[in-house]
C-alpha cells in the first residue's frame, strides 16, 4: 500500500479571534516555532485563540459527551479552517497560584510516590516500640482489602496493629497533624491588636475589633451592659474591661439610631471584643475584609509538629534511616542519592519493587532537574515560588510523559527565570520536538527567538494596528528584514542604552538605604546597600533570594519603621535613607473579572460618569452619575446584567459566550445610551481606544480624562480601548497601568518595587518601560526592580546580584556596582551573560 505524504504543516486560514485581521498563516509541524510582536499585537490570539484552541477543542470532540461534560472545554475559535492541527496542550503566562496547603512535593506529584514508598518500603514499629525490619510480606498486607490492609503482627512481642498506609503520611489527609490540621502554623488572636488605644473612650473607637464593619455599633450595647463608654478605656474598672473583653455573647435590648435620625429598638447580638473578630472572620467572603480581620491574628509554628504539617505519630516509619519529614526536606537534586540508599538498605526480594517504585519517583523528578529546579524541597510552600519557577513544574509534569505527535503551545515560558535557566529551557524544547512533537512558543525573550527553527511575527503595532503577519521565516532570514521589529534585537542594532547613565561618584550622593538580613530563609547576615534616587536591579538565579531580600524583607521593614512598629525580626539595622512610602508594583492581573476595564480601573470612568450626568438630557431625565455605570442596576442592560455577554450552558459541548443581544455589547441599557456628549453615547466613548482619543482631541476640554490618557499614552498603553477588560492584560501591561496615578505626581521619599516588570514585554515595549522609570526618577523617585532582563541590567545605575546559584547555594551578594563593572565579574553567573548581551551591542 502506497501511503500519502504526510502534512509538514498547519494552515489557518481566516484567523479573526480578537484584533487578528482575517490573517492566513503556516506553521511549521514538528519545528520549534516562535511567535513574537509587540505587547497587544495578537501573539497570544494566534497561539491560544487559534492553535490550542483548535487543537484541544477537535482532540475533546473525540470523547464521550459523559467525559466531556466533566472537562472544561474550549469553544469554537473565530477562524475559517485550521488544517493538520494536532491535539494541543497549553501551558499559559501566569500559573495559578497554588493554595496554603501545598508543598513542592505536592504539585509536582513526587510527594504522591514518596508517600507510596514509605507505606511499602518502610520500617514500622509496634505499639510495644519494637522497629520491624522491611519484608515483602509488608509490601503484600498494604494491598489488601477490608481490615486485613496493613494488618501485621509484631516477630518479637505478637502484638496486632496496622501499618501506616500512604493516606497515613499526607498532610491533606489522614496524616494531618491533630493541632494544625496540617497547615504547619496555628493562628490566635493577638491580645496587643484588640485595643486601638487605651486614651480613647470606648464611643471614640478604643476598641479596634469593633471598627469592623457591622460591629461599629456594638459599644452602645455595652452601655447598655453598665459600661462607660464616654471615658477612656485605661480608666475603666476591672469588671468593666472584662465585659468589653470577654463579655458573655446575647441578645441586649438596644436603641440604634441611623444617619436620618430615625431609632430602632432591636434585641442585638452583642459580641466581646474577641467573638467580634472571630465571628465576622466566619462570615466574610471578601478577600480585602479578610485580610483586614487577619491583621488582628498572629499565625506561629504549630508546636506539635513544628511545622512540619504531618502529625508525629507518623514519624516512627523508618526508610533507609530517615523519616517522612526527613525525606520531605531534601531537595530535588538530592532525592537521587536517596533512592540509591533505599535500594541498598532493602533485602533481596523487594529488589523488583524498590526498583518500580524509587524508578517513578526519579521519572517524575527528571524534567525537574533539566529545567534548573534541584535546588528546591519538597516541603517547600508552592505559593513561595515565583512564577517563573511554577511554570517549570508544570512544563516538567507535562515533559514526563513523553509523549509524541502533539502540539505544545507555550504563553512566555522564560518568565521569572535567569538567562543560564533559558538555556536549559531551550534543551528541553529541543527535546520536545526531538520526541516527535511540534511546538509554538510565545515569548520575548531574544536568546529563545534566536533558537527557534522558524519565527512568525505579528504587528506592526499593538491592538487595532496589530492583527497582521508582518514576517516569516527562520532567525537568521528575519533578522535581515526591515519591516521585523525584533530582527534589530536579533542582530543587536537596536540602541542598548536608552537613559543617562549616572556618573559613578554620584551615585550615592541623594542617599543610601541600608539594612542586614540575619536569618531568613536562605540568607544569612546579608549586608545590603542601595542608593535613593536611581534605577536599582536586583538579578540572580532562580531561587537565589532575590524575593527575600526586597519583598520579604526590605519592604515590610520600611513599612513598619514608617508606621512605628515592629517589623519583620530578621532584619536588622535598617537606614531608610528618607524613604517613607513604598509602592510595590507586580504583574498580578488588574481587577478581578470582566467588569474591570481600562477606565474603570483608571480614574476615568468616575470622570465620564460624572460628565455624562451634567448633559441636558441626563438632567431633564433626573439621571445622576449612578446611572451611567454599568455595575448598578440604573445603567446596566437588563438582559446580561452590564456584562456586555450572556453564557448559554449547552449541556456536553462548551458553554457558548455570545454577545449580549439586546445591547449589543455595550452593557448599558437602551435609556442611558440616549443621552449623547457630542453625539457620543457613553459606550461609543468606551469604545475608543487611547491614541484615538488623543488624536481626536476627544477630551480637550476635560481636563482630567485628558491627563489621564496622555499618561496612559506615554506608558506605551495607547493601542487599549478605554472599555477594554483588565484581567486579560499582560503582565508587563498590568504594572505599568498601576502607574498611571503616580507618574506625573512629585515622589521624592517614595520607593517603587517592580517584580518581573517585563512580563510579556517585546524588547521595543522595554524601553518604553524604561522611559517610564525615568519619568519616575525625575519625580525624585527611587526604584528597585527584580529582574532577569538584560536590557534592564544594562540600563541600571547599579546592580545587585545575588548567587551564586539558588536555593542553598544562594543566598549571598556575589556582585554589586554598576552595569558594567558586574559584567567583568568571573564569580557572578549573570556577569557571563551581561557581557555576552552588551558585546551583542557593541559589534
Amino acid at each position: 500500500m502506497k501511503y500519502q505524504e504526510q502534512p509538514t504543516k498547519i494552515e489557518v486560514i481566516g484567523g479573526r479571534v480578537n484584533n487578528l485581521k482575517n490573517i492566513n498563516v503556516a506553521i511549521p509541524l514538528h519545528r520549534f516555532v516562535a511567535i513574537s510582536g509587540l505587547s497587544g499585537s495578537g501573539k497570544s490570539s494566534l497561539a491560544m485563540g487559534i492553535l490550542y484552541s483548535e487543537g484541544a477543542r477537535r482532540y475533546l470532540d473525540s470523547l464521550a459527551a459523559y467525559t466531556k461534560r466533566r472537562i472544561s472545554q474550549v469553544g469554537r475559535a473565530q477562524v475559517d479552517e485550521v488544517k493538520h492541527i494536532p491535539s494541543a496542550l497549553a501551558l499559559r503566562q501566569r500559573p495559578s497560584i497554588p493554595g496554603v496547603r501545598s508543598t513542592v512535593g505536592t504539585v509536582t506529584e513526587v510527594f504522591n510516590v514518596l508517600r507510596l514508598i514509605f507505606s511499602r518500603l518502610g520500617s514500622p514499629v509496634c505499639p510495644n516500640g519494637h522497629r520491624i525490619a522491611p519484608t515483602i510480606k509488608i509490601a503484600e498486607a498494604m494491598d489488601l482489602t477490608g481490615e486485613a490492609m496493613g494488618r501485621l503482627t509484631c516477630p518479637t512481642c505478637g502484638e496486632q496493629f496496622y501499618a501506616f498506609s500512604a493516606e497515613d503520611f499526607a498532610f491533606n489527609s489522614d496524616g494531618a497533624c491533630k493541632k494544625c490540621q496540617g497547615l504547619g502554623t496555628v493562628e490566635q488572636i493577638d491580645d496587643s491588636k484588640i485595643i486601638a488605644n487605651e486614651e480613647l473612650t470606648l464611643e471614640n473607637g478604643a476598641v479596634a475589633t469593633w471598627q469592623i464593619p457591622g460591629r461599629n455599633w456594638m459599644w452602645r450595647i455595652a452601655r447598655e451592659l453598665g459600661v462607660r463608654t464616654d471615658v477612656p478605656y485605661k480608666d475603666l474598672t476591672k469588671a468593666e474591661k472584662e465585659i468589653v473583653l470577654h463579655g458573655k455573647e446575647r441578645k441586649v435590648p438596644v436603641d440604634l439610631p441611623t444617619s436620618t435620625g430615625r431609632v430602632y429598638h432591636l434585641d442585638a447580638l452583642y459580641e466581646n471584643a474577641y467573638n467580634a473578630v472571630a465571628n465576622s472572620r466566619k462570615t466574610t467572603k471578601s478577600e480585602r475584609g479578610l485580610e483586614r480581620i487577619n491583621s488582628f491574628y498572629r499565625f506561629k509554628t504549630c508546636p506539635r509538629c513544628h511545622g512540619h504539617r504531618i502529625d508525629p505519630s507518623r514519624w516512627s516509619q523508618l526508610v533507609a534511616g530517615k523519616n517522612i519529614v526527613e525525606a520531605e526536606q531534601l531537595t530535588l537534586g538530592e532525592l537521587d542519592d536517596y533512592m540509591k540508599e533505599i535500594a541498598a538498605w532493602l533485602p533481596d526480594d523487594m529488589q523488583a519493587l524498590a526498583q518500580n517504585l524509587t524508578g517513578e519517583l526519579l521519572h517524575q523528578v527528571k524534567p525537574l532537574l533539566k529545567l534548573g529546579l534541584d535546588y528546591l524541597s519538597l516541603a517547600r510552600q508552592a505559593n513561595s515560588l515565583s512564577t517563573g519557577e511554577l511554570q517549570r513544574i508544570q512544563l516538567g509534569r507535562t515533559l514526563r510523559t513523553e509523549t509524541t505527535g502533539v502540539l505544545y503551545v507555550l504563553d512566555e515560558p522564560s518568565v521569572g527565570l535567569h538567562p543560564d535557566n533559558v538555556a536549559g529551557l531551550i534543551e528541553v524544547f529541543h527535546e520536545l520536538v526531538n520526541q516527535g512533537n511540534s511546538l509554538v512558543v510565545v515569548d520575548h525573550e531574544t536568546s529563545i527567538i534566536s533558537a527557534a527553527d522558524w519565527i512568525v511575527e505579528i504587528g506592526p503595532g499593538s491592538g487595532s494596528q496589530g492583527g497582521q503577519i508582518i514576517a516569516e521565516g527562520s532567525p537568521q532570514e528575519i533578522a535581515q528584514k526591515p519591516e521585523s521589529l525584533i530582527g534589530p534585537y536579533l542582530k543587536g542594532t537596536a540602541p542598548l542604552y536608552v537613559r543617562p547613565q549616572v556618573d559613578t561618584k554620584k551615585l550615592f550622593s541623594e542617599g543610601t538605604i541600608k539594612f542586614t538580613v540575619t536569618d531568613r530563609f536562605n540568607l544569612q547576615n546579608v549586608h545590603t546597600q542601595i542608593p535613593v534616587g536611581r534605577l536599582t536591579a536586583v538579578t540572580g538565579f532562580s531561587g537565589a533570594g532575590k524575593t527575600t531580600l526586597i519583598l520579604d524583607s526590605l519592604i515590610p521593614a520600611l513599612e513598619a519603621q514608617e508606621k512605628q512598629v515592629d517589623g519583620p525580626s530578621w532584619v536588622k539595622d535598617l537606614t531608610s535613607g528618607g524613604i517613607k512610602n513604598v509602592i510595590s508594583v507586580d504583574s498580578s492581573p488588574v481587577g478581578k473579572n470582566q467588569r474591570s476595564t481600562v477606565a474603570t480601573y483608571t480614574d476615568i470612568m468616575d470622570n465620564l460618569r460624572k460628565l455624562f450626568a451634567r448633559q441636558p438630557l441626563a438632567q431633564k431625565l433626573k439621571y445622576k452619575a449612578a446611572h451611567f455605570s454599568y455595575n448598578n442596576k440604573e445603567g446596566a442592560c437588563p438582559a446580561c446584567g452590564g456584562t456586555g455577554a450572556i453564557s448559554l450552558d449547552i449541556q456536553y459541548l462548551p458553554d457558548m459566550v455570545e454577545t449580549c443581544s439586546v445591547c449589543g455589547g455595550h452593557r448599558f441599557n437602551q435609556d442611558v445610551l440616549r443621552v449623547k456628549w457630542h453625539g457620543l453615547s457613553i459606550a461609543d466613548v468606551l469604545d475608543y481606544s487611547v491614541d484615538d482619543a488623543l488624536k481626536e482631541q476627544l477630551f480637550r476640554d476635560e481636563p482630567k480624562i485628558e491627563k489621564t490618557i496622555t499618561t496612559l499614552h506615554d506608558m506605551g498603553l495607547g493601542y487599549l480601548h478605554l472599555g477594554e477588560s483588565t484581567p486579560a492584560l499582560s503582565g508587563g501591561e498590568a504594572q505599568r497601568l498601576k502607574l498611571t496615578s503616580h507618574l506625573h505626581r512629585r515622589q521624592k521619599g517614595s520607593l517603587f518595587v517592580f517584580d518581573e516588570p517585563t512580563v510579556g514585554l517585546h524588547p521595543h515595549d522595554v524601553r518604553t518601560l524604561l522611559a517610564v522609570f525615568q519619568k519616575l526618577l525625575k519625580q525624585k523617585a527611587t526604584i528597585i526592580t527584580i529582574t532577569h532582563d538584560l536590557d534592564i541590567m544594562a540600563n541600571s545605575d547599579y546592580m545587585i546580584d545575588m548567587g551564586p546559584r539558588g536555593g542553598l547555594q544562594g543566598g549571598k551578594i556575589v556582585a554589586c556596582g554598576q552595569p558594567v563593572d558586574i559584567s567583568h565579574k568571573k564569580d557572578s553567573l549573570t556577569a557571563k551573560y551581561l557581557a555576552e548581551h552588551m558585546n551583542l551591542y557593541q559589534k
